[in-house]
């Protein structure tokens, strides 16, 4: 129950915290930092780093859990990479490597702000909106939230970050799920929004073929979600009530800030974003709105 002395959080709220926030977890994924240390401890550099990295923090799981719950890679992709990491670097590893990883690359892209009072107050935010998160059918979420919470403000940030990421993540697949799209389907029609990565971008870094791909589009074709390789009325529908559908089931954490402290989220997350981003934080050419 909202207390009649706090605004009533805007719905669209909860999509642009989410959208103001998740560069200051994702963007480890393109830093030098990123694979730097996570072959210190053993592992290849490229994609074992992410598929270990990220799946780490589940213990030593096979092929099969990272695909389901990472969704929509192709799984040879994954298989060629996972178990193999386990025999390189341990679970527990790679979770400490990858914290070192985000506090550098946290570090030398915020530049002077890292240790600055918006860092602190934006990791203070974040902290008391995951409060509320629960690890129910959230497989990915309930392995990092397993993991304490730092004690350095940049890297509580990042923690933080992570955590409402992939508590969203694993909310977002169980509207995929229901929506009958397969993983390549949905990678696809994401692609089709023109707001994640472009068609090679997500081949390139999905481990698609192009012979799956376009099998992919022929079958969104005859669903009548695709017309000419682009998104129908039905397809542009569907896309957005998944991220309707999304946005309700990531709004607890804030809801339990509610609109005034979700607002100053978006605010710092927005700053901060811009800050990395301007850096270098991301590959010019690998996203649609690049183009």
């Amino acid at each position: 129950m909202v207390s009649v002395d706090q605004p009533v959080l805007d719905p669209r709220s909860v999509g642009r915290a989410h959208h103001a926030v998740e560069p200051l977890h994702n963007h480890l994924y393109f830093a030098p930092e990123h694979d730097q240390f996570l072959t210190a401890v053993g592992l290849r550099p490229g994609r074992m780093c992410y598929f270990a990295g990220r799946s780490a923090p589940m213990g030593p799981v096979g092929p099969g859990v990272v695909a389901a719950t990472f969704y929509n890679f192709s799984p040879s992709l994954v298989a060629r990479h996972i178990p193999r990491a386990w025999t390189l670097a341990s679970p527990e590893a790679v979770v400490a490597a990858r914290f070192e990883a985000a506090r550098a690359s946290l570090t030398r892209l915020l530049g002077d702000a890292a240790d600055g009072p918006e860092v602190a107050e934006l990791a203070g935010l974040l902290r008391e909106a995951c409060s509320v998160l629960t690890p129910e059918a959230r497989p990915l979420y309930a392995g990092h939230a397993d993991l304490p919470w730092p004690d350095e403000p940049v890297l509580q940030l990042w923690h933080g970050a992570t955590l409402l990421r992939e508590h969203r993540g694993d909310g977002h697949l169980a509207v995929l799920l229901r929506s009958g799209l397969s993983g390549l389907e949905a990678l696809v029609t994401h692609t089709e929004t023109g707001r994640g990565f472009t068609v090679q971008g997500a081949k390139a870094t999905r481990g698609w073929s192009d012979e799956e791909w376009d099998a992919a589009v022929a079958s969104l074709t005859a669903q009548g979600l695709l017309e000419d390789g682009r998104l129908t009325q039905q397809g542009v529908a569907l896309r957005a009530e998944l991220e309707v559908e999304t946005d309700e089931l990531a709004a607890a954490p804030w809801e339990h800030l509610g609109a005034e402290r979700t607002a100053r989220v978006v605010e710092l997350g927005k700053a901060l974003s811009t800050r990395i981003a301007a850096a270098g934080a991301y590959p010019a050419g690998l996203f649609a709105g690049s183009r």
